[in-house]
């Protein structure tokens, strides 16, 4: 069976050996290829599952992706408890070993200007959610609802009418209000940590759908941080998780710099969401 060669990430010299008990993508062991001063972390994987045309059918295919990006992650991990390896993206497939040193030659100065960056530095994650108010979760129940409502405000008397419409009113001017303070606690956190990092990024508002997470997503912050200021890092997100009411703060990592792989002038950060982005 044609196997073909999967690479998770790029270091440089690896001087600690791979632990013999680490399982890569498919079950292969990972090994390395080392060319020009650097490391390739690869391991074998069938051409039936991984060749280009695979990889499209393979790729809509959620169980085979889920344990796909499991595997990717856990050879990832490993590398990051002993070394800053450069994460490549998932299903990065190339023919055999000599594809994989050509392109280590062709990119190398590309890829030691990355690793350089992150040396002994790590990527933590830091979110602010705005947890959903009682007034609000009746806003999002739908259209239908809401005609409801107002069709019962119409048949009440006119005083019970403009008490309804005050009402209302005051809750949208509450939820205005819980928005402001949110975004102002997220760019104050976000500035605080920033002053702890090396780097930062600020990806889209995480789905809650997707993410199986309550509340809605203010701040998703990554933070280049150097491994040896991750302590100072952690004490100042715990000590900034009291927020105030609604708001909910959580901390991932340590990562590899899966964030920051790319160059800054390749990467398409965005602003801190406002609240008039919620509504």
């Amino acid at each position: 069976m044609t196997e073909l060669r999967y690479v998770y990430a790029v270091c440089g010299a690896l001087d600690a050996p791979l632990s013999a008990d680490l399982t890569g993508v498919g079950g292969g062991a990972p090994r390395r290829i080392e060319h020009a001063g650097l490391t390739a972390v690869v391991s074998q994987v069938p051409a039936d599952q991984f060749s280009e045309s695979a990889l499209r059918r393979n790729l809509e295919n959620l169980d085979w992706l889920a344990d796909t990006a499991r595997a990717h992650q856990a050879v990832i991990a490993a590398l990051t408890s002993v070394t800053s390896p450069l994460p490549l993206r998932l299903a990065t497939v190339f023919r055999d070993d000599d594809g994989v040193r050509a392109m280590l030659e062709e990119q190398q100065e590309r890829l030691r200007t990355s690793l350089a960056r992150i040396e002994d530095r790590v990527e933590w994650g830091v979110k602010v959610f705005v947890e959903e108010q009682p007034a609000q979760a009746a806003d999002d129940a739908g259209a239908g609802a809401g005609k409801r409502e107002r069709v019962s405000a119409q048949s009440l008397g006119s005083g019970s009418g403009r008490d309804y419409l005050r009402r209302r009113r005051a809750e949208r001017d509450g939820r205005d209000q819980v928005w402001r303070q949110a975004e102002t606690f997220a760019q104050r956190l976000h500035d605080q940590l920033a002053q702890r990092s090396v780097e930062t990024r600020v990806h889209p508002p995480q789905n809650p759908e997707l993410a199986k997470s309550s509340g809605r997503n203010v701040l998703n912050g990554a933070y280049l941080v150097p491994r040896s200021e991750s302590e100072a890092f952690v004490e100042l997100v715990d000590a900034t998780k009291d927020g105030g009411p609604g708001l909910r703060v959580e901390l991932t990592g340590p990562w590899a710099a899966y964030s920051f792989s790319a160059p800054p002038e390749e990467r398409d950060d965005e602003a801190l969401p406002s609240a008039g982005d919620a509504s």
